[in-house]
């Protein structure tokens, strides 16, 4: 089955794989267990530990920058329209915004914010200080220490990474928002709503528990096969699929959210659904019709769930927003992979 999405649905793999480890890496945490922040619900003083030492808060922030992958969505789901954002060169469209983003700032009515560089880039200070925020929201980024430093320095309080640049689950971005917004009880709600929506579109369809899925891309004749670890696969696994054996045994001793798989081992992967994502029509056609790829069984049987744009590709990332935008086009594109399984 090939789904394309006809919305704005517009890098290239390896680039989304830094943007979803970059999106959301480790999300299998559970955050109502470990909460974000060291605060009871809407207290302040707020303190934050992160990877570059702790901010403090003395007050709710009125006016909020996002910065990386996640957080702009979770900003936006808890009612607050930030002043800075970054942009999205891959899948934004032209106004460098993704849909979901845009439809929910065009429903607040507020102005749309500054846009900063694209989410992968280095973070340009300047941009951030023009629009005067009273914090700088990053827990899933790539901020460094000299962007972080240079944003304390000019008196604008940073949220950095908790752990590791590109690194925090996607749960624990909107319960550190909803820490910082003030509104933790509904921040952690948000998360139990969006886990919910997952599960029920599970539970509608029986057919996937318990399907094996391997999640593969190909980008230059360069064959990536996601891991378990990987949010995007944790989604699907949420869904009801399971990660075969074959797929972590392929993993090699460094990887951590995916694998490269040669050509003399790419028969290795068995799973009952190949679930695959491309920028184009014909890039789909070409991994469907390529002479390495239907070695894999899946492929050769048709069993493909094959998402084509580059949208499609930045929404399989699950955010607050990105979730209940794609969950019923993904969920669509999977039922007809499976029922060509047999």
């Amino acid at each position: 089955m090939t789904l394309r999405v006809t919305t704005r649905f517009a890098a290239v793999f390896t680039a989304m794989a830094a943007a979803s480890i970059a999106v959301v890496g480790c999300s299998t945490s559970d955050s109502a267990e470990t909460p974000a922040a060291e605060s009871s619900t809407g207290s302040f003083p707020l303190t934050v530990p992160h990877m570059y030492g702790e901010t403090t808060l003395d007050a709710v922030p009125e006016r909020v920058a996002t910065w990386g992958f996640g957080t702009t969505d979770a900003v936006l789901a808890l009612g607050v329209v930030p002043v800075a954002m970054p942009s999205a060169e891959y899948g934004g469209g032209d106004d460098l915004t993704y849909p979901w983003i845009s439809d929910a700032i065009d429903a607040s009515g507020e102005p749309a914010p500054i846009l900063l560089d694209n989410v992968t880039d280095a973070l340009t200070v300047e941009k951030v200080l023009a629009a005067d925020p009273d914090v700088l929201l990053a827990p899933h980024s790539g901020l460094t220490q000299a962007e972080y430093d240079a944003v304390t320095a000019a008196g604008v309080p940073v949220i950095a990474p908790p752990e590791e640049l590109w690194s925090t689950p996607w749960r624990d971005v909107i319960t550190t928002t909803g820490d910082v917004l003030g509104v933790q009880d509904r921040a952690r709600d948000l998360v139990a709503d969006l886990d919910r929506q997952v599960q029920d579109a599970g539970a509608a369809h029986p057919e996937f528990e318990g399907r094996t899925i391997a999640y593969v891309s190909e980008a230059a004749d360069v064959y990536y096969l996601l891991l378990p670890s990987d949010p995007r696969v944790e989604l699907l696994e949420n869904l009801g699929f399971v990660s075969p054996a074959s797929v972590t045994d392929l993993a090699t001793d460094d990887a951590t959210y995916s694998t490269t798989v040669s050509a003399e081992n790419i028969s290795k992967i068995d799973a009952d659904v190949v679930f695959t994502q491309v920028d184009t029509d014909d890039a789909l056609q070409q991994f469907l019709d390529s002479s390495v790829s239907r070695q894999i069984p899946a492929v050769a049987a048709g069993a493909v769930a094959g998402f084509v744009g580059q949208e499609a590709g930045a929404a399989v990332g699950p955010t607050a927003l990105s979730i209940p935008y794609f969950l019923p086009t993904l969920v669509e594109g999977l039922a007809a992979a499976v029922s060509n399984a047999g």
